[in-house]
């Protein structure tokens, strides 16, 4: 090689060397530029709450390492978090985000953001934790998000987000966390997961994901929370998943696994604090191995399959916080059969304990006033308890919800009973218990639900209950209570579900107070001895829709103020003897589905519209001075109308298709003497269709009959035994008092006639023409009916 030539290779090595140096010098200025950019575009896409515009230090003018939220690496000046948690932002992800290449740590969680996690935050090869959890993100999970593959924490938790879990997951050799829990997930669970060996958290709960539990996952030996709970989850709990040691939480609640649990189960996960089985198919019975577990807070296997007795070692459990075995068909027997409650009381920390809802005998021990102080929950209701409740229940002052319901339990209720100051729920229901109710149930004003119903308790509604400011809902219906129904109790205006009074004794009228229930959706006064009139202030209870009056002495008229009440979606004000006309302003009542007055004193003419339209949803037999608008004339003399429109219904009718089947033979007879082709067995169908739609009330072409049905079909399926089922209603309401000057039709024989006139348009239309009657009989039948119906009139 030549000297020049040399010379030249020198010259061109320093160059090369000399551009070298200036592209690392300048790189630092272009990467933390690009990184501004990044930050700038991702604001430009959120908007912030103006009431504290948190990004307000997020001026282009300004250093971006000072920025609220911004995390800068102190050599490079490179961002390496970015934690906006909790700052009310709304708007979507950047995609430019993915521009942040030293980008370690990214919390967005607890904000409004919105759209699709952006497919290039695979790009982001130094991320360690993304947390967008608590946001309404939606879409599927980008494909590449592992490659991100320093990921130690993937948090999704409570979004929206669809579609499968990606199946290279296990690609984040290094993901301990794994929240993905409270989204819209659904296909199966990747066995592939059981890969992330150094996985500690895994929660796919809530979601709608199926198939069976991998059995792989008995390979996450360091994980200590399994949380697949609100799936569709099938199969057995494979036996691997029993293996994991390190398990601390274990639910699996509300799928539908079955299969056994072992019963050495609290001895191969020995870690375990919380086990959470609940709403399943397990069989067999409760593991008494979980009372070995001397640590454990949480036991949790309610709606199971699962029989056999409470095992022993409940006594061993001092940190006991929640022990739920509700609804299975664990069994007790004998007077002590509720003796594992005394072992309970060594469970300082117990604050839910539920039993109810399976076969356990026995009587409720005076040691119950023993348990926790800071028990709050206690359910014992829908079991085979006997005895007497014991007064050393008043002890447990922070109870807030007692149920021991619909058990078999007598005896009169505790005074000690209003000492439980912390009561918001009282459930004494379908027992036995008799006396008066202890007028120190009024001191519980924290009450917001009373549930007495279906006992043998007698005397008076206490009038201590007008104390009870919070109550929203109050069920004393079928007892022996008697007296007036006190003011108080009409004048609580935070009563919002229910009143239920009803299957008493209770009398007197019915107080104007009704314009304190302006929230109450349903009002049940009925079967009592209730007098007086219907309050006009019932039109303040603005929120009623149901309300039930049955069976008292109400009098007057019913109240114009009703109309008011447009929510109304039932009444019932049957077997009273209200009188006077029908507000016509009930017609009004869009909502109105239902409407009973039958059995009264009720006069006038009959509203047409709204509800009235619809018979079948609206009863009124049993008021004789009644009548439709084209029974009453003009002087109001609506009994002797009523008397002559009762007969014309079915007379009537008769006459009609008499007339109608004399013109189908008259004109049988002009074809045949014009020399015409003869086609009565048509006729004889369509008469047929006609004499079921007069009786019925219902066209060939009505909207219930779809497919294969029809109205032949239809009166064919009730003839004979049910044959009112299918009649007008209009015409039943009719012939409800048949009778013509002083004598009555029987119901029998009313029946007997219906029967063989639906019973002709049955025989007109069957498949086969031959197999018809013919116009002759239909004719003779019809005649016959008229007479019956003439010689009795």
């Amino acid at each position: 090689m030549g000297f020049f030539q040399m010379l030249r290779f020198a010259i061109l090595a320093v160059l090369l060397s000399s551009q070298s140096s200036l592209r690392v010098a300048d790189s630092a200025p272009l990467s933390t530029l690009t990184d501004k950019e990044s930050l700038i575009s991702f604001k430009s896409l959120i908007t912030t709450n103006p009431s504290n515009n948190i990004l307000s230090s997020w001026d282009q003018n300004s250093t971006f390492c000072n920025w609220t939220g911004i995390v800068c690496d102190e050599f490079d000046q490179r961002v390496v978090g970015l934690d906006l948690s909790g700052l009310e932002l709304t708007g979507t992800i950047s995609p430019h985000l993915a521009n942040l290449s030293f980008l370690r740590f990214l919390h967005l969680q607890n904000n409004q953001f919105t759209g699709t996690l952006p497919d290039r935050i695979g790009d982001l090869s130094r991320l360690q934790v993304l947390n967008i959890s608590s946001n309404s993100i939606n879409g599927a999970i980008p494909p590449n998000i592992s490659r991100c593959s320093e990921l130690k924490t993937l948090d999704f938790m409570r979004n929206k987000i669809s579609g499968r879990i990606p199946v290279d997951l296990d690609r984040l050799s290094k993901l301990q966390v794994l929240n993905m829990g409270r989204n819209q997930l659904s296909g199966p669970i990747p066995p592939s997961i059981g890969n992330l060996s150094s996985l500690t958290t895994l929660d796919l709960a809530t979601n709608t994901l199926n198939g069976a539990i991998p059995g792989d996952l008995g390979r996450l030996q360091n994980l200590k929370k399994l949380e697949i709970s609100i799936n569709n989850l099938t199969g057995t709990v494979p036996s691997s998943i029993y293996n994991i040691s390190s398990l601390v939480f274990i639910a699996l609640a509300s799928n539908q696994l079955w299969g056994e649990i072992p019963r050495d189960v609290g001895y191969k996960l020995p870690n375990l604090l919380d086990f959470n089985f609940c709403f399943n198919q397990f069989t067999g019975s409760i593991p008494g191995s979980l009372h070995n577990l001397t640590n454990i807070q949480s036991i949790r296997i309610s709606k199971n399959l699962l029989g056999g007795s409470v095992p022993p070692g409940l006594g061993n459990l001092p940190h006991l916080q929640v022990y739920i075995m509700g609804f299975n068909s664990i069994v007790s027997s004998g007077d002590d059969g509720l003796s594992f409650i005394t072992s309970l009381t060594n469970s300082s920390r117990l604050h839910f304990l539920a039993m109810d809802e399976n076969l356990l005998e026995g009587v409720i021990p005076e040691s119950i006033g023993n348990l926790s102080a800071d028990l709050l929950i206690l359910f014992m209701g829908g079991n085979r308890i006997y005895g007497t409740i014991p007064p050393s229940i008043g002890r447990l002052s922070n109870l807030g919800l007692l149920n021991l319901s619909h058990n078999s339990i007598s005896g009169e209720i505790p005074l000690e009973v209003g000492q439980m100051k912390g009561l918001q729920m009282l459930g004494l229901a379908g027992n036995e218990i008799s006396g008066e109710i202890p007028s120190s149930l009024g001191d519980l004003t924290k009450l917001n639900n009373l549930e007495l119903f279906g006992n043998e308790l007698v005397g008076r509604i206490p009038t201590t209950f007008g104390k009870l400011q919070k109550l929203l809902s109050m069920d004393l219906s079928n007892n022996k209570l008697n007296g007036s129904i006190p003011k108080g109790i009409l004048s609580l205006s935070s009563l919002s579900t229910f009143l239920n009074l009803s299957k008493n004794s209770l009398d007197g009228p019915l107080q104007q107070e009704f314009v304190k229930l302006e929230n109450v959706v349903t009002v049940d006064l009925s079967h009592n001895g209730l007098s007086g009139s219907i309050p006009n202030s019932i039109r303040n209870c603005k929120s009623l829709e149901n309300l039930f009056l049955v069976n008292n002495s109400l009098s007057g008229n019913i109240p114009d103020t009703l109309g008011e009440v447009r929510g109304l979606v039932t009444l019932d004000l049957s077997s009273n003897q209200l009188s006077g006309p029908i507000p016509r302003d009930l017609q009004k009542l869009q909502a109105l589905q239902f409407l009973n007055l039958s059995f009264n004193k009720l006069e006038g003419e009959v509203p047409k519209d709204g509800l009235f339209r619809n018979l079948s949803r609206v009863h009124l037999e049993g008021n004789s001075k009644l009548c439709w608008s084209l029974g009453c004339d003009s002087r109001g003399h609506g009994r002797r109308s009523i008397a002559i429109l009762v007969v014309v219904p079915i007379a009537g009718s008769i006459a009609l298709c008499l007339l109608v089947g004399l013109l189908f033979c008259l004109r049988k007879s002009m074809e045949y003497g014009l020399g015409g082709k003869l086609s009565s067995r048509g006729d004889v169908y369509s008469y047929g269709v006609m004499l079921l739609e007069l009786f019925t009330g219902k066209s060939p072409t009505h909207e219930s009959f779809a497919g294969d049905k029809s109205l032949t079909k239809w009166v064919q399926s009730a003839f004979p035994t049910n044959i009112m089922e299918v009649v007008n209603p209009e015409l039943l309401l009719q012939v409800a008092e048949l009778h013509h000057e002083g004598r009555s039709i029987s119901p029998e024989i009313q029946r007997e006639c219906l029967v063989t006139i639906i019973g002709v348009g049955i025989s007109c239309t069957v498949d086969s023409p031959e197999g018809r009657i013919s116009m002759r009989d239909v004719l003779h039948k019809l005649t016959s009916t008229r007479d019956t119906i003439n010689c009795h009139q």
